[in-house]
């Protein structure tokens, strides 16, 4: 499959993905000469359009440049580690042959290829694996769906028909956009019981009268490059609730709220300005609501560990900071940081209370290494009969189990692994660890 059939196929994941550090990708492709220095500029300068607008633009441009660009920039999705470390949903898109699409030879090109999903739409690669999705693929009339009724999955990995309609229950609505032509329209993510979906919606009282939990009936949908719409003439009807499955529901709200990657107050203030991150910690102080003429804003403070930083709510996001109190324990998705050892709230910002969680002194095994970094670790251990992923600092790991903290201590620690180890642990942490003496 050619790599621009690869992007055009998989173009609305890139973007939900990418829309979390547009700055970082449009670097990037600089740096690897897949845009020119004046396209570069030109791209970063244009103020009408939201995050998403801009991905779409950045990878129309690269599209344009034909099959050499766009086998270079799966590469850099692909390969590049700053880019995997900040879009890790990135590995979920691609199918592992994909990925040196373009090296196949004559002989393999001719052989039968599986059917790919048609322009336009998302990928349907990710949920084959799923053998609750393996078996609804294979539902008819019999089991009572109406003929009329297509699921999202079919949906996704087909298209819809004139005469189809989807149902499906509204996860997450994003606010009322205003285009350049003065039209009005807004994204939902959807969600039935095979998979979820984003929809582009037309017209100021669908916004109204569309709410987000409910489940509805859409129809006379129209499909136009890479978004399903519901305009003004289709029709969407109120329906009983439609049972969805966590993982489908909380992929539904991911499509308009990318989450940012979870970032220690330390690294944040050592990131570049604009970086959008998510971050956890205990709130230290927290001042009420300035009201203002035009926006509305509130400040707390965030202590993780050693390092505190100041966190600024703005218009509507100040609603979700209501009722918050000192000593709260806090995971905020998808902040921006602002240069100044500072966080502003964004449109897509989600805080989460995260209950106040003890120390515990446990002994555990180490199973496995799930990433490491100089700074810190995360560990696949042995705990309460369960397989559970733990964090912590690489200078702690090193210090315990006595070998040098340097690039590429991931294969001494490999040699150590399965090993058992004391620890306390706050959370999914591990603030203190000793190998037991008679090991």
């Amino acid at each position: 499959m050619a790599a621009k059939d690869i992007l055009i196929s998989n173009k609305t994941p890139i973007v939900d993905t990418l829309v979390a550090d547009y700055s970082l990708i449009l670097n990037k492709a600089e740096q690897k000469k897949l845009i020119t220095r004046r396209e570069y500029n030109n791209l970063k300068s244009i103020n009408r359009l939201d995050t998403e607008g801009h991905v779409l633009k950045l990878m129309d441009k690269i599209m344009d440049k034909g099959e050499g660009t766009c086998q270079a920039f799966l590469n850099l999705l692909q390969t590049d580690e700053g880019i995997q470390e900040t879009y890790p949903e990135l590995k979920n898109i691609f199918l592992p042959h994909q990925v040196q699409a373009s090296s196949v030879d004559n002989t393999k090109k001719k052989r039968r290829r599986k059917k790919e999903p048609e322009e336009g739409t998302s990928s349907a690669a990710d949920l084959e694996g799923s053998q609750l999705v393996k078996k609804l693929k294979t539902r008819d009339s019999q089991d009572g769906k109406a003929l009329w009724e297509k699921s999202i999955f079919d949906l996704k990995s087909s298209g819809i028909l004139e005469t189809e309609a989807i149902v499906g229950k509204v996860v997450k609505k994003s606010e009322l956009i205003t285009s350049k032509i003065k039209t009005f329209y807004f994204f939902m993510g959807i969600a039935d019981e095979t998979a979820s979906v984003k929809l582009m919606v037309y017209g100021k009282d669908h916004h109204r009268q569309i709410k987000e939990g409910s489940s509805y009936i859409f129809s006379d949908l129209k499909k136009d490059g890479i978004y399903v719409k519901v305009n003004v003439s289709s029709k969407v009807s109120v329906t009983k609730p439609v049972i969805v499955p966590e993982e489908f529901e909380r992929e539904a709200e991911r499509l308009l709220c990318p989450e940012s990657p979870l970032t220690s107050i330390k690294d944040i203030k050592s990131s570049r300005p604009q970086k959008h991150v998510s971050v956890e910690g205990t709130v230290t102080k927290i001042d009420p609501v300035i009201k203002v003429k035009k926006t509305n804003h509130q400040r707390f403070k965030l202590k993780q560990e050693a390092e505190e930083i100041s966190v600024t709510m703005w218009d509507e996001a100040t609603k979700q900071s209501k009722g918050l109190s000192v000593g709260d324990v806090l995971l905020l998705n998808n902040m921006t940081y602002s240069g100044k050892v500072s966080l502003n709230s964004s449109k897509f910002t989600k805080i989460i209370k995260v209950p106040s969680v003890g120390i515990r002194k446990v002994t555990l095994k180490i199973r496995g290494i799930k990433k490491t970094t100089l700074k810190e670790t995360h560990l696949e251990v042995d705990l309460d009969a369960k397989l559970l992923t733990l964090i912590v600092t690489s200078r702690l790991l090193a210090n315990t189990l006595n070998f040098q903290l340097k690039t590429g201590f991931r294969d001494d620690l490999l040699k150590r692994i399965p090993l058992s180890v004391e620890a306390e642990i706050q959370g999914n942490r591990i603030i203190k660890m000793a190998v037991p003496e008679n090991t």
